[in-house]
């Protein structure tokens, strides 16, 4: 046992590490944890076998001894912990796996405790991703106690670093698989990471996997999430080795760092949103091919139809970028614009989606939308205007308060109150909800158009301009708003106030980024700041050597040639009169009298630059630090009291601000840069509104130019739709016009046969030799016939009989003619006259008319024109003029209609 023991610890680390008795294999673990917890730093050499040849940490990891493993795994954390990242990154590949299936697994306590320990520092020695990415293979392990076991290291991982630095996403998307696992352990574990993702994402987690769930899955996963509701957000608890670096060096607690601070703090509590564990999709793909058509149907339920499948479509928690310039414009512009209000409300609903789908890319669509819905919030119906005022909350979402307030302040003036009120309530809600402080060009917009609201005749305006008031009192503070509410009243003022105590915002102004501009402009001069750290020392001599502030002016304008031209110009309108008090009266004072102000000038300053050899301009840099020289200035004034220029004169140099004549020039040069910006500003502010406009006035006219397509389009269908009507109509018209031209052909033939009948015929004897006094012969057998049949269809009225001349058929047409128009229209003497004369033929008897048997009686048979003829004539005639009449009706029906005569 000796020599064993001789031996194996007189051998190198990495054979230990690989020998075949466990006890060598354990001793060495331990040793080699000794090493690396006394080395000084990360490139000691007891690291270098390790990180040549890091597979020996796999064997030392999944070793088959489980006391040999505590102790291997052990020394791979103190390796990992003190070997630094670039042990991280070559052992990683090795040790994970072994890890994850022989150390987490484990039965041992200890041997568990230091495996996660290892993992961890693998995260935090680099970053999370590698490590996620070998740990999720070990969920579709056979064993369901790795895979319990690895959902446990999950759990702890994001409970230690957070889920804003591990990304969920990969997880989420597994999570319901092992919801499903067979085993319970397994099952118990997945809720423990959802109940952790829970603490970290809230509600933005249950898209992910929710629906995958099984429904007394969600009863119980809900009960478990009531009882963390009520804690606070949690903190990150363990940080990286960069985030460690970065808070090392931050600044300590007190000044500008603690704000900073605290920003992050307030940054690690914000919920991780939905939108940032989602993929995007892709839902160009999914609209429908004929959306557009269907969009420009003449029927609502179409567009409202059409409108709810997109909005399906669109109601995702991420959108892919892509080209939705259409769908905006159709959105927009049109569908703003649309008479049916259910329109316009699911056009709303479409909006708010994509614009909380995409984001910031929605930001190029904004002033596409936000006009139309700004002039549709005149609906005083609450639910559309909350679908406006919805889609308008995601639009200033997907891009900033400077974006969207100058179109909402044009707005805030439109003619219409409701409007009015609209664009109101949206500025108030963006002001509170905006992370970007305004600047204070857009905060003077903002109050001059909140003033003019408090002076509105409704109350509701009067209100809502105290609160944006108060709201941006709350961003900017107090002293800030102070300037900006001169001229109020206290009643205002005091409501204002009320409105500022109670109003909550997230963003705060700052006002401490100026200061920090100064150090900025003289980083470039490097020597004064080291002069300054020397000065201290020379501060009590300074006072005698006065001549060495003069001279320290003098090479300064040649130290830079660009500033030098300027310079001149300042120490003549007395800008360098802290480091020359003494010059500035001697030039005019000199001036004067003499009128030689170049040799004046340049005199005193020969001696001086003269004087002092090369060695004493070393001491140079010390006068570009003249805190003191002050003291060398006050001696010079003092030897000169006859020389003081008169008070005019005196009082022109501006006081001592601790400047020298060149920082005085630079000063001067930045406040005319300055100047000149703030011009191009103003300039390319108007440019921009002018732009705006323009624009403005393009979208309105293009808007209307669609207005205009499509109201022609519904107009041609009308037409169309006319013409088709108007065509059968002229079918059924032709067809009625060739019934009633059959029917006017049948009556000319019955006219004409009827007129060659009724033509004056010869007088011949009766059958009994008599004639009669009509002139026509009677047939007593057919007159008989007729007068039966007249008893017994007409009620014992007469009916006229023919001579067998006229035919039976001319007969039976003229009596349908009569019959299909009526007796009284067709004719209506015929059938009078001819009974009558009827009547006469048989001699008077049963007539009802006792005005044709008096004719009868008074008329001569002899010579006289046969009555009964010319009665027949005249009554052919009225049928004729009936007739005629009717054509004329026809002609009419048929100009009507627009059909032209064949």
């Amino acid at each position: 046992m000796a020599e064993q023991e001789e031996d194996f610890s007189s051998l190198p680390l990495p054979d230990r590490f690989q020998h075949k008795v466990w006890k060598v294999r354990k001793a060495a673990y331990e040793d080699a944890a000794k090493q690396f917890e006394i080395t000084p730093d990360e490139h000691d050499p007891a690291f270098r076998p390790f990180l040549q040849e890091p597979s020996l940490w796999k064997g030392a990891v999944a070793d088959s001894n489980v006391a040999a493993q505590q102790d291997g795994i052990a020394a791979l954390c103190a390796f990992l912990k003190f070997g630094g990242r670039e042990g991280c990154t070559r052992t990683r590949g090795h040790t994970l796996t072994p890890l994850v299936e022989k150390g987490l697994s484990s039965t041992r306590a200890a041997t568990k405790q230091s495996a996660l320990e290892a993992i961890l520092l693998y995260i935090e020695l680099d970053t999370p991703a590698p490590v996620i990415e070998d740990l999720l293979p070990a969920l579709s392990n056979k064993q369901p106690k790795v895979v319990a076991a690895t959902l446990a290291a999950l759990t702890a991982i994001y409970h230690s670093y957070g889920c804003k630095t591990v990304d969920p996403k990969t997880v989420l998307k597994i999570l319901p698989k092992a919801f499903g696992h067979a085993d319970k352990n397994v099952r118990a574990e997945a809720t423990n990471l959802a109940v952790e993702f829970y603490r970290w994402l809230r509600e933005a987690m249950k898209p992910m996997f929710w629906n995958d769930l099984k429904p007394t899955q969600q009863t119980e996963m809900e009960a478990s999430f009531e009882k963390i509701k009520s804690e606070p957000t949690p903190k990150q608890e363990r940080f990286l080795r960069s985030q460690q670096a970065a808070m090392s060096r931050a600044p300590p607690p007190g000044a500008a760092g603690a704000a900073e601070e605290e920003d992050e703090l307030e940054a690690e509590g914000v919920e991780i949103d939905a939108f940032d564990l989602a993929e995007p999709q892709d839902v160009l793909s999914k609209i429908a091919p004929d959306f557009h058509e269907q969009m420009a149907s003449a029927k609502w339920k179409e567009r409202k139809d059409a409108l709810e499948a997109l909005y399906v479509i669109l109601n995702v928690p991420r959108i892919k970028d892509g080209d939705y310039g259409e769908i905006a414009r159709c959105l927009g512009p049109k569908s703003m614009k649309d008479a049916n209000v259910a329109v316009v409300t699911q056009a709303a609903q479409c909006i708010e989606v994509l614009a909380k789908g995409m984001r910031k890319p929605f930001g190029r669509y904004r002033s596409i939308v936000m006009g139309p819905i700004m002039e549709r919030l005149k609906e005083k119906k609450a639910s559309v205007s909350d679908a406006l005022g919805a889609a308008l909350d995601q639009v200033f979402a997907a891009t900033s308060l400077t974006d969207c307030l100058e179109e909402t302040l044009e707005f805030l003036k439109h003619k219409n109150p409701q409007v009015k009120e609209g664009t109101m309530k949206f500025l108030i809600r963006s002001l509170k909800t905006t992370r970007d402080a305004p600047t204070k060009p857009e905060v003077t917009s903002i109050v001059e158009a909140a003033k003019k609201l408090l002076s509105e005749s409704v109350e509701g305006l009067r209100s809502g301009g105290a609160e944006v008031l108060g709201t941006v009192m709350k961003i900017m503070g107090e002293r800030a708003m102070g300037p900006h509410l001169e001229g109020l009243d206290d009643i205002r003022k005091t409501k204002i106030k009320e409105y500022f105590d109670a109003a909550e915002v997230k963003a705060k102004d700052k006002p401490k980024p100026p200061p920090a501009a100064a150090p900025r402009a003289a980083a470039p001069a490097a020597a004064p700041r080291k002069v300054v750290t020397k000065k201290p020392a020379a501060k009590k001599p300074a006072p005698a050597p006065s001549p060495y502030a003069q001279e320290a002016l003098a090479p300064q304008p040649t130290a830079r040639s660009v500033p030098g031209s300027k310079l001149g110009a300042p120490k003549s309108s007395g800008l360098a009169a802290p480091a020359g008090g003494l010059k500035a009266p001697m030039k005019r004072t000199l001036a004067g009298p003499g009128g030689a102000a170049p040799p004046a000038l340049s005199s005193p300053r020969r001696p001086v630059s003269q004087a002092p050899p090369p060695e004493e301009e070393q001491p140079a840099p010390p006068r570009l630090g003249l805190g003191g020289r002050g003291l060398a200035g006050r001696p010079l004034a003092a030897k000169a009291p006859a020389l003081a220029p008169p008070a005019s004169q005196t009082i022109s140099p501006p006081p001592n601000s601790g400047l020298t004549a060149l920082e005085r020039a630079e000063l001067e040069e930045l406040r005319l840069d300055k100047d000149r910006l703030l011009r191009q500003s103003d300039d390319l502010r108007q440019e921009r509104s002018r732009l705006n406009s323009e624009v403005q006035e393009l979208k309105n006219q293009n808007a209307q130019l669609i207005e205009d397509h499509t109201r022609d389009v519904l107009s041609i269908k009308a037409k169309e739709t006319q013409l088709v009507r108007a065509r059968s109509d002229c079918e059924a018209a032709e067809a009625m016009c060739g019934q009633l031209r059959r029917e006017m052909e049948r009556l000319k033939r019955a006219l004409t046969s009827a007129e060659r009948v009724n033509s004056p015929p010869a007088l011949s004897p009766t059958r009994d030799g008599s004639t009669d006094e009509a002139g026509i012969y009677r047939d007593t057998g057919m007159y008989s016939g007729a007068q039966d049949n007249a008893r017994a269809g007409y009620g014992h009225r007469t009916r006229i009989s023919y001579t067998s001349a006229l035919s039976e058929e001319k007969e039976n047409t003229v009596d349908a003619v009569t019959a299909q128009y009526g007796r009284g229209k067709l004719s209506p003497e015929l059938g009078r006259n001819g009974r009558n004369s009827a009547a006469s033929g048989s001699g008077g008897r049963n007539s009802p008319a006792p005005a044709y048997q008096s004719r009868i009686r008074d008329t001569s048979t002899e010579g006289a024109k046969p009555e009964g003829n010319g009665q027949g004539v005249e009554s052919w005639k009225r049928a004729a003029e009936v007739t005629s009449a009717l054509k004329a009706k026809i002609e009419q029906m048929k100009a009507r209609q627009g059909i032209s005569r064949p």
